[in-house]
């Protein structure tokens, strides 16, 4: 069975700095390494930091080692003949950010809805509705504008007015569908009953 984690935002805010590369300042990118301070790297990252040492050894140039310090903590790191690629992987990080990655970040609060204006007077809520023009409007424009002459009423009363009449219009609806379903089912038991008739009548005169 498939199992999904859900990170909290904080959790998530949190684990991503835990998760984030101080050299390319992003997300781990595998495979990671794990240095001797036990810090974290992406072994391209740790690639480049590192400079190998040379050293003559008779008349042969040889690759002895190489180092670098930690970005986080500036401890040396000091590597062997294999470079970083002698570093140990570090597969709970790389687990881990195959988690976070299957998990979509947490989307944005949605913004409040924008409050309606009067397109007459700037900034002016639309906070009555004039029932002689059918058109939601404000109280400047009752007072002072087009709807001085105009019948009104609180919007937020007509709104739930309107919207009781809808319940209504759709319990009535719906009453009148079970109305016509039960005419079709008296319909349909009456033809059935016809045909019974039919063949009785039929066995009875044949």
């Amino acid at each position: 069975s498939s199992f999904t984690f859900r990170w909290r935002p904080a959790a998530l805010a949190s684990l991503e700095k835990q998760l984030m590369c101080p050299i390319c300042a992003d997300i781990f990118s595998k495979p990671v390494v794990i240095l001797p301070c036990q810090h974290n790297l992406c072994r391209k990252c740790a690639n480049e930091l590192y400079q190998p040492s040379l050293f003559h050894a008779r008349t042969t140039m040889l690759v002895n080692s190489g180092r670098f310090r930690c970005p986080t903590c500036r401890h040396d790191v000091v590597l062997d003949r294999h470079g970083v690629y002698g570093l140990q992987r570090n597969l709970l990080v790389e687990n881990i950010i195959d988690i976070y990655k299957q998990d979509p970040p947490p989307l944005p609060p949605p913004l409040p809805p924008a409050e309606a204006t009067c397109s007459d007077h700037e900034g002016e809520k639309l906070n009555i509705y004039c029932l002689t023009c059918q058109l939601p409007t404000c109280s400047f424009c009752k007072v002072f504008g087009a709807h001085q002459n105009c019948q009104v009423a609180p919007l937020m009363d007509v709104h739930q007015q309107k919207k009781d009449e809808l319940s209504e219009g759709i319990s009535s609806l719906g009453e009148f569908r079970d109305r016509v379903q039960a005419l079709v089912s008296d319909i349909e038991d009456t033809c059935r009953a016809v045909e019974v008739y039919k063949v009785l009548y039929i066995i009875k005169t044949s």
